[in-house]
């Protein structure tokens, strides 16, 4: 039986790009929930003493010898011209252009001694944000797809809900490319084999310009939000009609067009992400540029609810913190002040409001520098094997340094980390057992855990 309307569908349902931008399409059979019967990480130190997670993810791999893990007694083609501050904890230096970070180091552990074997950026990537092996490893020709592990954020979203209507994974402002590599997006951004359905929610634009707002979040000219409460009424009133004509997939698209209104027409999630009421002295604080409104506009999201919240360094003409050349004007000049100023100030926001017990902070990059400098162009080229990564808050230890790196941070001297391990410790923190699966739109199930968690980052002071 054909049903004719006096109307198009166009006319009540939102765009296509808007319920992919918001996460809204995906498996129908996708992401079910396997909980593990008992978690045998449960007793361990730090499990499940964090509620919800930062992620600053330094797109293109930061300089341990330029950041946290400088070597003032290396050969000068290797320790470069940056020199050491100390800092609130007794005989930890760290680079003199984090002086605001750096009296907050009684907060953090720095993680001196992370380690893998891919210099790759779009498969390392993947294994930073994911916690487990790419399909394709040691490679920049793969581009992402759906038999890419799930982000972080993805996984936290099954077992963490969020709270007020808002999503459970927010990422922003972009999803990081590299120009230069064939695969050009890096994978590992999505949830992967869970489905478009699990994908982060994704914010792009940039915070600091004066009028922005979510792109994602627009209704089109002329609608306001009585208009599409009318229209969702409309939907609603069709529905015994689709019922009889529906497949589980139409189903499925319907209920999820549902939650595309409920997102377009949420007032809590609008005021979530109203940045203009914050002060001008706290936007300042920040920093008004992408990387630090981004932030501040990730721990009002923490506050408010969402379990999962991860920042791209974005892109900033210069190819990220990929500093094959000009590395130390570039870090000097243009990376580590606005990276500085934004860790510091919501480390400290974070500890003031309390939140810092229970929210981790993760800071990273997806590989680190190679020691030698090259001369031609005062450069560091990539260099996995050992680099250095910062964490803060949910039953993280304070104050302290994790691991170490040998006489020119060539390689870790003791207690390497992995980044599959870091990821399982993230999981770890956030209380999901080690035993725990998810299935994939086969039913076939996947284990969680690429590593093991860290127990060293855990505990007392």
């Amino acid at each position: 039986m054909n049903h004719h309307f006096p109307f198009s569908a166009s006319a009540w349902r939102p765009s296509r790009r808007a319920i992919l931008q918001a996460g809204l399409l995906g498996s129908a059979t996708g992401g079910q929930v396997v909980r593990a019967v008992s978690g045998v990480a449960g007793g361990a130190a730090g499990f499940g003493s964090a509620k919800r997670c930062l992620l600053l993810f330094m797109w293109g791999g930061p300089s341990q010898l330029d950041t946290f893990d400088l070597k003032p007694h290396a050969p000068r083609e290797v320790r470069g011209e940056f020199a050491g501050i100390d800092t609130a904890v007794p005989g930890m230096q760290i680079c003199e252009h984090f002086r605001r970070l750096a009296p907050l180091t009684e907060l953090v552990t720095l993680i001196r001694s992370m380690t893998h074997d891919d210099p790759a950026h779009l498969s390392s990537a993947h294994t930073t944000l994911t916690g487990q092996l790419p399909p394709v490893n040691k490679s920049d020709d793969e581009p992402p797809s759906r038999r890419d592990s799930p982000h972080l954020g993805s996984l936290a979203a099954q077992f963490l809900k969020s709270s007020g209507g808002l999503p459970p994974a927010v990422s922003m402002p972009w999803h990081t490319l590299h120009p230069a590599a064939p695969g050009g997006t890096a994978p590992g951004q999505t949830a992967g084999w869970l489905g478009p359905v699990a994908d982060p929610l994704l914010v792009t634009g940039n915070p600091a310009v004066p009028g922005w707002s979510v792109p994602v979040f627009q209704l089109a000219d002329g609608v306001s939000v009585t208009r599409l409460d009318q229209r969702r009424g409309l939907l609603r009133s069709l529905d015994a009609v689709r019922r009889e004509l529906e497949s589980p997939v139409d189903r499925m698209l319907s209920d999820q067009q549902s939650a595309a209104f409920n997102l377009l027409g949420s007032t809590a999630l609008h005021a979530a992400f109203d940045l203009q009421s914050e002060s001008a002295d706290t936007r300042e604080r920040y920093g008004m540029n992408i990387h630090g409104q981004c932030v501040l506009l990730a721990r009002r999201l923490l506050e408010r609810g969402v379990p999962f919240v991860s920042v791209n360094w974005h892109n900033d003409g210069q190819n990220f913190w990929d500093t094959h050349g000009n590395n130390f004007q570039r870090l000097r000049d243009s990376l580590i002040p606005p990276a500085d100023q934004a860790l510091a100030a919501v480390l400290q926001d974070l500890r003031d409001s309390g939140l810092l017990e229970d929210t981790l902070v993760v800071w990273t990059g997806e590989f680190g520098r190679r020691p030698q400098i090259t001369a031609a162009n005062a450069g560091r080229e990539h260099h996995p094997w050992c680099y250095s990564s910062l964490v803060a808050g949910g039953g993280v230890r304070r104050g302290s340094i994790y691991g170490a790196s040998d006489q020119i941070a060539a390689f870790p001297r003791e207690n390497p980390v992995s980044p599959r391990d870091r990821g399982a410790s993230i999981m770890h923190a956030l209380g999901i057992p080690s035993e725990s699966t998810l299935k994939d739109n086969t039913c076939r199930p996947h284990v969680l855990y690429g590593g093991r968690p860290v127990s060293g980052l855990f505990g007392g002071t």
